[in-house]
């Protein structure tokens, strides 16, 4: 652009006072970052929620009906059993013995699904996998703080040959980890529904 002269008024009449429109106009090109929305937040909490209050109430239920060790009780056959089995590591066993390191290490990644949350969930999907993801770790969480170790309960498999035994919260988390997974592997998955 050229600069041009532009009558100005400054009460005595009109003067021409020079602009200079060789500088860009400063317009803000990117939009600025903005976490979830309010609704998010909601969908985020309720799902977390729900998770927590049906992993307790059907450990509560397993505990109180259900003898530690002893036989399985057929629900489908032996293909889908409830059983009362009690797991000091992680998820599907794994660490055992280490249930209270990891009721700390729990409270830490309970924190970081909220941050995690707070910078990347404005898609649904992402919002579905945290919340399923922080529901499955309090669940845990809390049974490591009451019985020293997480209750399991879901045992499926065809006759000796068994899957890991779990429970909802288990299921949460697993399944948070497979959208995750296909959000890393298809990330236009993890722009669906995106808010705002």
């Amino acid at each position: 652009m050229t600069n041009q002269s532009v009558p100005v008024a400054d009460g005595d009449g009109l003067d021409d006072e020079v602009i200079d429109d060789d500088e860009p106009d400063t317009v803000a090109t990117a939009t600025s970052w903005r976490g979830p929305s309010i609704g998010r937040w909601v969908l985020f909490g309720v799902l977390a929620i729900a998770i927590v209050v049906l992993d307790q109430i059907a450990k509560a239920w397993v505990v109180t009906n259900l003898v530690e060790g002893r036989d399985a009780t057929d629900i489908i056959g032996t293909y889908l059993r409830l059983v009362h089995g009690r797991n000091s590591g992680i998820l599907f066993g794994m660490l055992p013995q280490s249930a209270s390191a990891f009721a700390i290490v729990s409270l830490v990644v309970i924190a970081g699904i909220m941050a995690y949350h707070w910078k990347s969930g404005r898609g649904i999907v992402t919002t579905i996998a945290l919340g399923l993801l922080l529901g499955g770790a309090i669940g845990n969480f809390l049974d490591r703080l009451r019985y020293g170790a997480v209750v399991d309960w879901i045992d499926m498999g065809v006759g000796s040959t068994r899957f890991w035994t779990y429970n909802i919260g288990d299921a949460a988390i697993t399944t948070s980890i497979i959208l995750i997974i296909a959000m890393a592997f298809f990330p236009v998955v993890a722009s669906w529904g995106t808010d705002g």
